[in-house]
This record gives structure tokens, sequence and C-alpha cells, in this order.
């Protein structure tokens, strides 16, 4: 203990309960962590039809987008007005800017069913991470990424067997052309590896691991701006409250950016992987 120390004893009860006051909040604050997606069961608890509360989000978000598509399209006027507009314009995007794009008119008419309801569901999914209420996408755990994703790749190797045949889709997919042929030994099972298990697992990683992450950073932001301003006992930590309320705000449109592209590059790479599997005789 220094001199200064020893001959201010209030300084040092002063220090030690400060130090006890900052230990004490810290205890209280509880930050965000991966138990945010695995809450305690709502409903049939202990059965198969088990629903928590990122369960009945997607429910919730499903049954939002059905009814909103319903209502948008129930009465189509030439002239669109209103939802019905909102709803074309969303459609028009998928059509111009991904099917047509990627697929080229013939086929984009044909996959434009699948990839809208690929889109419309990545993102009204990834909506509700940002509603108040809600605050979680249910695409942040994985069970929803690994079905859309089965969803791309049941359409992608179905496409691609329908038009050549099991074995040729998969000779086609994997055999570079015009490489020596010891090189085959090392390329088929990397081409193989690359088309048929790394597509689904990295759409469903990508998809996830950018929803997980956003949830995380906005719970963490908007506690610790509660925790300064309602729980922090020393004055100066008051203060911090308005730069983490600025950064949460900053972060939540962050977010609405990442919320229209996770849906926009799903669905681009479905449309990708389905063109590949039309052309795979010209790999």
């Amino acid at each position: 203990m220094s001199d200064r120390t020893a001959s201010h004893p209030g300084l040092v009860a002063r220090t030690r309960e400060r130090t006890l006051s900052v230990n004490v909040l810290a205890a209280d604050f509880t930050p965000p962590s991966l138990d945010d997606f695995f809450p305690k069961a709502v409903l049939f608890q202990g059965t198969p039809f088990e629903l928590d509360r990122v369960m009945l989000i997607r429910i919730l978000m499903t049954l939002v987008l059905c009814l909103v598509m319903v209502v948008a399209f129930r009465a189509p006027k030439i002239i669109p007005r209103g939802l019905q507009n909102v709803a074309e314009i969303g459609v028009q995007f998928v059509r111009e800017q991904i099917a047509d794009e990627i697929l080229g008119k013939e086929s984009g008419k044909k996959f434009l069913p699948l990839l809208s309801t690929i889109f419309f569901a990545v993102l009204f999914m990834n909506l509700s991470s940002v509603i108040p209420g809600l605050n979680i996408s249910p695409n942040a755990r994985i069970g929803m990424p690994i079905v859309l994703a089965a969803v791309a790749y049941v359409a992608f190797v179905g496409v691609g067997i329908k038009k050549y045949g099991f074995f040729s889709f998969v000779r086609h997919s994997t055999v570079v052309p015009n490489v020596p042929a010891a090189m085959h030994v090392m390329l088929i099972p990397i081409e193989f590896l690359s088309t048929f298990i790394l597509r689904p697992f990295t759409l469903t990683v990508r998809l996830m691991a950018n929803m997980l992450a956003g949830h995380i950073m906005l719970v963490l932001f908007f506690s610790a701006t509660s925790f300064f301003l309602l729980d922090a006992d020393a004055s100066w930590m008051k203060g911090l409250s308005p730069f983490s309320l600025l950064g949460g705000f900053a972060f939540t449109l962050f977010e609405l950016l990442v919320i229209f592209l996770q849906a926009y590059v799903f669905t681009l790479l479905t449309a990708v992987y389905i063109g590949q599997s039309q052309h795979a005789d010209s790999h």
C-alpha cells in the first residue's frame, strides 16, 4: 500500500466500495448467449410437437407472409396500389434480378415460384429480428436454414438428375474435362465434396451465422443501454447510455441491410446452382 493510501483510510474505503459496486453490477448483468436461441418450451412440452418461443415466431412469420400475399393478390388490379404494389415489386425483383438474370427468361419463368418462395421466406423470417417483442430471427437457429437449404438442394440435384440421369449427372458434375488422368484421383473427390456436400452446408451456415451474430450484437447494445441507464450506480456510467443506444440504432439499420442481403444471396445461389445443374455437361 502506498504512503498516500495509508494516510487516507477514506480513500481505501471508497476504492473498495467502488470495486465492489462494479463487481456486483457486472454479476447482475446478463450478456447475450446461445441460451437465447434455445428458450424453454411454451406449448406441448415433452412431446414431439414441443414449441418454444423461436418456433412460435417461425409459425407467426409464416402466417404473416401468407396473409400478406393473400391480401396483396386476392383482387389484383391492372394498376397496382398499396400492398399489391409492394408485393409485385418484390416478385418483380426476384424475376428480373435473379431468375431471368441467372437462368434466362424461359427457365427463369419456370423456377420463379420456387425462387420467390425462398426469397420471401428468408426475408420475412429475418425481419422478426428487428420487430419489437420478437427480437430474434428463426433463421438464427439452424433448423430453418437446414430446411431452406434442403429445398434448394433437392431443386438443383433434381434438375440435374431429370435432365441427365443420376449417374450421368454425377459424372458431369465431378469429372473435369481436359485434365491429365492422374489428376482425376484428386479432382473427383474435391468436385463431389464441393457440389454435393459443401453447397447445402454453406447455404445453411451462411444464413444462420449472419442472423445469429446480428441478434447477439443487437441484444448487447440495447441491454447495455438498459444497464447503463437504469442499473448502474455510478453516475458516470449513465452517461454511456446514449452512446450504446446510438450504436444499437446504427446496428439496427445495418441489420435491415443484412436481412435483405441474406434473402437475396440465398435465392441467388439457389438459382446459380440450378443453372449449373442444367448445364452440367459444360463443366
